[in-house]
């Protein structure tokens, strides 16, 4: 699979692409990431990338001529002969939609996603409607340029390519995960159970956030592992780690409820934390 990445600071990936995942996944040829600076596409001998706006207002604005030669010169096929399931082209800014792990998932099937990093006010938007594909914000909050939003759709993305993580199950047990990945139990089947009898997961049937990990040494700094996670009663476990799921889902992304594939024991678990919570506030108020 191939990246390229359209930006004035090619240098700021040197960072990003030198660590971890997308360092194996370059080192192994599983992937292939360039930059490509657009002050080279410049004509001035001040290298200008960017211009005033028309009709005035505050900032400037990037031109579209350095970003459509570029394009040009990396064979990008046109915006109406593009097949988008094989080649797509992403603009980074804050009027994006929301990325997702569902957008990661399908841009995981493409052989090249080319990145436009806006900068300053953003790009002249007649580059938006002759080449992009679709507009992508990481947040709702702003940047200083779309260098660190693609930074971030990328490492998501190459992580879900076949090969990259050494363990496949760390992408199919996941907050998030998409469930028409492969390999993935469809609504309302039983959990996939690990090797020690026990569930490998117990969130990917309903969208909520993965519940608390703990690892070696059983007790750090007067704090302990919860006694049921050394019980060895799969059930037991189970049912804590569900709950724990509901509660950190509820607590820290109450949206996700309103998709989420919730049992009949799951809705009473959450009507009794959230008089629990509401009690706690208002002792907390008084």
């Amino acid at each position: 699979m191939r990246f390229d990445i359209l930006t004035i600071f090619p240098d700021f990936f040197q960072g990003p692409l030198n660590f971890g995942v997308l360092k194996r996944a370059i080192v192994t040829e599983q992937v292939a990431v360039a930059t490509h600076d657009l002050r080279s596409f410049t004509k001035d001998r001040h290298r200008t990338v960017d211009d005033r706006p028309f009709g005035g207002g505050e900032g400037m604005v990037l031109k579209p001529e350095p970003i459509y030669d570029c394009f040009q010169s990396l064979g990008i096929t046109p915006k109406p002969q593009r097949d988008t399931t094989k080649e797509t082209v992403v603009l980074l800014s804050a009027q994006g939609k929301p990325f997702t792990q569902a957008i990661a998932q399908e841009l995981s099937g493409c052989e090249r996603v080319v990145f436009l990093c806006g900068r300053y006010e953003g790009i002249d938007e007649r580059i938006n409607e002759l080449l992009c594909d679709r507009e992508l914000s990481i947040g709702d909050y702003i940047l200083s340029g779309g260098e660190l939003a693609a930074a971030v759709i990328l490492d998501s993305v190459v992580r879900l390519l076949p090969g990259v993580l050494g363990n496949p199950d760390s992408i199919r047990f996941e907050s998030f995960g998409a469930e028409s990945e492969p390999g993935k139990p469809k609504k309302n089947e039983p959990l996939p159970l690990g090797p020690d009898g026990v569930p490998s997961s117990t969130h990917l049937s309903g969208g909520l956030l993965d519940y608390p990990h703990y690892t070696r040494p059983a007790e750090f700094r007067g704090l302990a592992v919860p006694e049921v996670l050394s019980s060895g009663n799969h059930e037991q476990i189970r049912r804590w780690r569900r709950e724990q799921a509901l509660k950190k889902t509820l607590c820290n992304r109450p949206d996700l409820l309103l998709d989420a594939e919730l049992s009949a024991e799951d809705r009473s678990f959450l009507r009794a934390l959230e008089l629990r919570l509401g009690d706690a506030q208002s002792k907390d108020s008084v």
